[in-house]
């Protein structure tokens, strides 16, 4: 044999993503995940240590799900593929039969009871989040559609706040129509040419 599990990984990925989606890590038990997985304690041992590696694994792969996501987006203008991404994040009827909210803003919130191994991997798929709107607002800068003097630090920062906002006020009754006139706010943040007083 080759020592390769004999499962599949994948389909085991989002099963134990589901669990810890909806419970959180903490209180994710590994009964849970190995009924969901349908892997037995040794499996589940065997291929991922334990349940801390188990979901950083699931942490990394939702990242790159949400991470392509928000890199398909494309506008005419930077800030129109900006607004465009935000909106894409919106609630959906589809979305009922995913967990509620984010993944990566429970485990963030739940930082000081994930292992120091987890809390890296958290910390480091927020800031990859961060760096596309970095990289939107960059290019906007390259093109001259925001002014150089614009501040690319504090602007990322505020937009992924929102996108978090988006994804995580629908559990607490936030409407897409609600929502929705929150990004009409969040993009009277975006700096025009004639005006730029951010510091």
């Amino acid at each position: 044999m080759s020592g390769k599990p004999q499962f599949d990984e994948p389909a085991v990925i989002a099963a134990a993503m589901e669990v810890f989606w909806r419970h959180g890590y903490a209180a994710s038990s590994i009964n849970q995940l190995t009924t969901a997985t349908g892997l037995s304690r040794s499996s589940l041992y065997q291929r991922f240590t334990d349940k801390d590696g188990l979901f950083q694994e699931v942490l990394l792969a939702y990242t790159e799900r949400v991470l392509r996501r928000m890199r398909a987006v494309q506008g005419k203008t930077k800030g129109e593929q900006l607004e465009a991404l935000l909106l894409d994040f919106l609630w959906k009827e589809a979305m009922r039969t995913r967990p509620p909210g984010c993944l990566l803003t429970r485990s963030c919130a739940e930082m000081v009871d994930l292992p120091a191994s987890s809390q890296a991997v958290a910390q480091d798929s927020l800031t990859r989040q961060r760096t596309v709107f970095v990289d939107i607002l960059q290019a906007a800068v390259a093109c001259a559609e925001l002014p150089a003097t614009v501040d690319i630090d504090a602007l990322a920062w505020y937009y992924l706040g929102v996108l978090q906002a988006i994804m995580n006020l629908p559990q607490a009754g936030a409407t897409a129509i609600e929502l929705r006139r929150v990004i009409n706010l969040a993009m009277l943040a975006w700096p025009s040419l004639r005006s730029c007083n951010i510091k």
